[in-house]
């Protein structure tokens, strides 16, 4: 978790904000958002909605009165309390890529991902000193019955870490006995409903919509009082408007319509507004993430949650390259700094990614947790104090002189940040020199191969297993 000491920066003006807040109310108002769920439109009868068909239509009175209700930021906890994690205020939690169909490294290339690949980059992730959350859907495994996917998936992540961990939002059942295997996990035969556990994205259906599946997951996760992500990926051009202010506008009508369900549900629900908005490439009709308009898109949203008093997530190193190449490294650089310093609260997609959001690479997954480590200390400022500013040392040592062998270096040698990854060396003409993709590539092998899991209970484990046995037998 990045405990964040530098000055968070505005994209939006105060007008601006307005300006986006109001054109919210007015659609929430007149033009409304199609709720494709009969339980969530009694939900929001019953407080006060105006209910049409399967369209919702949300006062201005009614917003305010349950955004209110949402909490600023929440702990999310992890079976290890050494690991829980703040998600809001000046914190920035950082997990790793999500929901990816492919994988790739040198040696094998691009590839369907499956259940081994997702057991590695579990491993990866809880390897990391940089990752705060796994679980969930970090490469989809396409090897597995859909019936088992997200309870496999949740075994490997508390099997192979003690960090915080994400759900499932594929529906109640899904959603349900991602809980039970939490609360298993933290040593409960009843669903934990006094704290957070998990945490999951729910996703809108834009423009205007929310189909049946996510919003079942949604109720679930408000009456169980689990956290949500709930977020938009609008694409500017073709499911938004053509203009970053336009889809702005529209992102912030579908996720607020989310979090006032959640509180009218269970007020004081954890929830996170989200976003994965970005524009269309109109040449390739693609989304674009590897854009500077798509970190324009981060650092607005993040401006809007604050407005509204929520948590943010966005950004992430992301890129749209197809390889582990340059381009990928300044564009991931580029979203990641951007999710920093524009003061974002929850980061998925911090590690791995390749051609927008499709594709998990091993060595990118390194070259990201490289760039995550050195923003971390970047982040982490600068200690003055007595002993650092160091002036008896620097008159000890007088004009011409050297540092390397007095004691304070010796005592402070270690103090700045070593790189995993990057070259420092000189050129050496007798030495053959290796890429940057490369020395990833051996890395995660390493990583892999030394890879020892934090300590589980048997009896825990055994509890997980059974409820696996039990979700296949169903």
């Amino acid at each position: 978790m990045i405990e964040r000491k530098i000055f968070i920066k505005d994209i939006l003006s105060a007008e601006d904000l307005e300006m986006i807040h109001q054109a919210s109310i007015e659609l929430l108002t007149e033009t409304g958002i199609e709720v494709l769920h009969e339980k969530a439109r009694e939900i929001f009868a019953e407080n006060g909605a105006r209910v049409e068909d399967t369209r919702v239509y949300l006062s201005e009175e009614l917003l305010e009165e349950y955004l209110a209700k949402a909490p600023s930021s929440f702990t999310l906890h992890a079976r290890n309390p050494d690991n829980n994690v703040t998600i809001g205020g000046d914190n920035s939690v950082l997990a790793p890529g999500y929901g990816a169909p492919y994988v790739t490294d040198l040696d094998e290339g691009r590839r369907d991902s499956t259940f081994e690949d997702y057991q590695n980059f579990t491993k990866l992730a809880a390897a990391s000193e940089n990752i705060d959350v796994l679980g969930g859907v970090i490469v989809e495994p396409t090897d597995i019955a859909d019936q088992l996917r997200h309870v496999k998936m949740l075994y490997v992540a508390a099997k192979y870490s003690d960090k915080c961990l994400m759900g499932s939002a594929l529906g109640s059942k899904k959603a349900k006995e991602a809980f039970q295997m939490a609360s298993l996990l933290f040593g409960e035969e009843d669903i934990i409903d006094d704290r957070a556990i998990v945490i999951s994205l729910i996703n809108t259906t834009s423009p205007l919509k929310y189909d049946h599946r996510m919003l079942d997951a949604l109720i679930t996760h408000a009456e169980y009082n689990q956290a949500a992500v709930i977020a938009s990926l609008i694409m500017a051009g073709s499911t938004g408007p053509m203009s970053i202010a336009g889809t702005l506008t529209l992102q912030n009508v579908e996720v607020l319509t989310g979090v006032v369900l959640a509180q009218m549900i269970n007020p004081g629900t954890p929830v996170v507004y989200g976003s994965a908005t970005t524009i269309t490439d109109m040449k390739t009709a693609n989304l674009a993430i590897g854009s500077p308009e798509y970190a324009k898109f981060v650092g607005s949203t993040a401006q809007l949650a604050r407005y509204y008093g929520l948590p943010c997530r966005a950004g992430g190193s992301i890129t749209d390259s197809l390889l582990a190449d340059t381009q990928a490294g300044y564009e991931s650089m580029m979203t990641f700094i951007s999710s920093i310093n524009h003061g974002l609260n929850f980061i998925l997609h911090s590690a791995g990614l390749l051609e927008n959001y499709m594709t998990m690479s091993y060595e990118k997954f390194i070259i990201d947790d490289e760039i995550l480590g050195m923003i971390n200390n970047y982040q982490a400022g600068v200690e003055v104090s007595e002993e650092t500013v160091a002036k008896e040392v620097i008159q000890e040592v007088g004009p011409g002189g050297h540092y390397l062998s007095h004691a304070h270096t010796l005592e402070h040698m270690r103090d700045f940040r070593e790189p995993i990854l990057s070259q420092r060396a000189g050129f050496d003409g007798s030495s053959e020199i290796d890429s940057t993709v490369e020395r990833a590539n051996q890395k995660w092998k390493e990583v892999l191969a030394d890879f020892e899991a934090p300590p589980l209970d048997p009896k825990i484990e055994n509890k997980l297993k059974e409820f696996m046995e039990q979700v296949a037998n169903n």
